[in-house]
C-alpha cells in the first residue's frame, strides 16, 4: 500500500522546494543539499520533517522558469547550448559532452555550463584550453560513482564570451561509466556535439 503523507508535511516540502529552487537561482547556489537546508532555516521549518527530494527541487525550479521566464527561457536555453556547442567542436580530439542544467533545460542566468571530456592526460585538455585562448583554472569535482561513493576528478574552470565553463576531465575507459546525477541517482546523461545540434534544431522548428 503506497505511504501517504500528511497534508502539513507536503505542504512543508512544497515550501521547502519552491525557496530552495529560488535560491539556486538568483544566488548561483549548485548544490541541492545547502540549498534545501537554507530554505528550511529561512521558512522555520528546518526541524519540521523531511526535506524534499533534489527532484522535488529542481521540478521547482522548471516551474519557476515556466512562469518568470516564459518564452524566453527556450531562447536562454538555445544561446547556452550555443556556446557549449561551439566549445565542444573545439575540444573534439578529447569527446566532449555537454552535461548539467543547460543539456535538461534547468539551467538559469547563474548556471555554469558543463563539459566531460576523455583524456589520460589532465594537462593535455588545458594545454588545448590555452590554445584557444581561454585563460582556466585547475578545478575538481567531486561526483558520486556509486550510490555510497564520491569520487574526485580532476578538470579546468574558465570563461567563454558572458558564461563560465567547468570541463571536468575522465580517463579514456571512462566514456562507458557516467557518474550518477545529483537529481535522480541514475548516470548522467552525456550529450554528444550532435545531440546538442538536434537540440537546438528542434527548437528551431518549434518556433517557426
Amino acid at each position: 500500500m503506497p505511504r501517504r503523507h500528511h497534508p502539513r508535511t507536503d505542504h512543508r516540502r512544497t515550501a521547502i522546494a519552491q525557496e530552495a529552487a529560488r535560491i539556486m537561482q538568483e544566488q548561483g547556489q549548485r548544490d541541492f543539499r545547502s540549498a534545501k537546508d537554507k530554505a528550511g532555516q529561512r521558512l522555520g521549518l528546518a526541524e519540521q520533517g523531511a526535506l524534499p527530494s533534489n527532484q522535488e527541487v529542481e521540478h521547482a525550479i522548471a516551474e519557476r522558469n515556466r512562469i518568470f521566464r516564459g518564452d524566453e527561457h527556450g531562447a536562454f536555453l538555445d544561446v547556452l547550448r550555443g556556446e557549449a556547442l561551439g566549445v565542444m567542436r573545439s575540444l573534439a580530439a578529447f569527446d566532449a559532452r555537454l552535461v548539467g542544467t543547460v543539456l535538461t533545460g534547468h539551467a538559469t542566468e547563474a548556471s555554469t555550463i558543463e563539459l566531460h571530456a576523455f583524456s589520460d592526460s589532465m594537462e593535455a585538455v588545458g594545454a588545448a584550453l590555452d590554445t584557444l585562448g581561454l585563460p582556466n583554472q585547475p578545478s575538481e569535482q567531486r561526483l558520486r560513482v556509486r550510490s555510497d561513493q564520491l569520487k574526485p576528478f580532476p578538470g579546468y574552470r574558465f570563461r567563454h564570451g558572458d558564461f563560465e565553463f567547468t570541463v571536468t576531465v575522465f580517463p579514456e575507459r571512462g566514456r562507458g561509466n557516467a557518474p550518477l546525477s545529483a537529481v535522480d541517482g541514475r548516470p548522467m546523461r552525456r550529450a554528444t556535439p550532435r545531440d546538442v545540434e538536434l537540440l537546438l534544431a528542434q527548437r528551431l522548428s518549434t518556433a517557426t
